[in-house]
This record gives C-alpha cells, structure tokens and sequence, in this order.
C-alpha cells in the first residue's frame, strides 16, 4: 500500500496517443526473462538496434544498470527481488506513456512478480519474452563468472543454483536463446511486435542531421 497521501495524478497535455502518432509506432513493454547468462540484455539491445533503425523511439532498462543507481539500496533476497521488479515495472510504465518501445532485460526469476509488472501495464501493452537457454548453457558461458562463484558458495541466493527461477507458463514469445542465432531471435521479437500492430512491417531510414 502506499504511504504517500495527499496526491493527485496530473493528466497530461500530451496525451500517451499524440505521442504514439508522432513517433509512427506505438508503445509497448518488451520484458526478457531468463537465468543468467541466457542473452537476455544481448537479445533486449540488439532488438533495440532494429527498431532504432527503423525509426523507433526505444529505451533498454538493464537490470545491471538499475541497481546501480535507481535499485542501488536493494539485494538479492526474495524480498528485494520482488521490489527491484516492482520498481521497474512502474518505470517501464512511464516510458510505456511516452510512446516509447521499452525493452527491460531483469532474470526477474519469480512468476508473482512478472504479474505485478503485466498488471500496472495497460492491457495488452505487456510482451513477456522468456529468453530459454538450460542451465549447462548458460553456465558454459558464464561471461560474468558468476556461476563459478554461486557454486563455491561466494554468492548466494544465485537465481538456477541456490535461488529458484520460475519459468514463464504462458509467455508472448519463446525465444531459444541457448541454441539459435541472435539474429534468427531478433527476427522473432521483431516478428511479433509486427503481428501485433505495435511497429509498421516496413523499415523507416533514420533521418540523418
């Protein structure tokens, strides 16, 4: 429950609609799930490349990068996991309302808590995209040597080791992260942002200054 009192959402001039028609899209949440190590923020940047290049207004929300800053006093309890995705899934919304494609890339391991950020996003506004690469895998790239790590016990409640991740049970997309190509999974997001009316099929050049 909140503890703020007082308050009144203010309605914008500029509503989320005037926004999309600018921007010749319209907005949406991209969230990337997965374990560690499965490509989550490789797939969430890359697919914002492509819509950058088509002329998409696009924003990646990092789960590295927010815990340095908007998330810097929470660790990795169950409890704090479940408010670091709180917090971003109200982020997420305020990008939502700017028109903007926003793309998270969070483990975010538990299924109560993807609700949470499905629910504050407008109907039909939420893409889950659950980034599946096995546990071997993932551990065999280990970019981060954090596997090694949460296996002699340095880092605990490690998402696949000592912390369990609940995978997506109806997700909007299933991307096979652990064996196909970055490109084939980009045509995959792409594909369905298409499908669902949120970009135009054709790729817009970027204008140049």
């Amino acid at each position: 429950m909140s503890k703020s009192t007082n308050i009144v959402w203010h309605n914008a001039t500029i509503t989320r609609e005037l926004r999309e028609k600018q921007n010749g899209h319209k907005g949406a949440v991209l969230w990337f799930t997965g374990l560690s190590g499965s490509g989550k923020s490789t797939l969430a940047h890359a697919v914002e490349d492509r819509l950058y290049h088509m002329g998409s207004r696009t924003f990646v929300l990092d789960g590295d990068n927010v815990r340095h800053g908007l998330c810097s006093d929470l660790g990795f309890s169950d409890e704090d996991r479940t408010e670091n995705i709180r917090r971003i899934g109200e982020l997420a919304k305020l990008f939502l309302e700017s028109g903007s494609v926003v793309l998270t890339a969070f483990i975010s391991p538990f299924q109560a808590d993807r609700e949470i950020a499905r629910n504050v996003t407008p109907h039909g506004d939420f893409y889950e995209i659950f980034c599946d690469a096995s546990l071997d895998v993932c551990e065999e790239r280990d970019v981060k040597g954090l596997y090694a790590k949460a296996r002699s016990g340095e880092i605990p409640h490690f998402t696949g080791i000592s912390s369990p991740y609940e995978a997506p049970q109806a997700p909007e997309l299933v991307v096979n992260t652990g064996e196909q190509s970055l490109e084939a999974c980009v045509n995959q997001v792409i594909a369905l942002l298409a499908k669902r009316g949120v970009i135009e099929t054709y790729e817009r050049p970027v204008a140049v200054a």
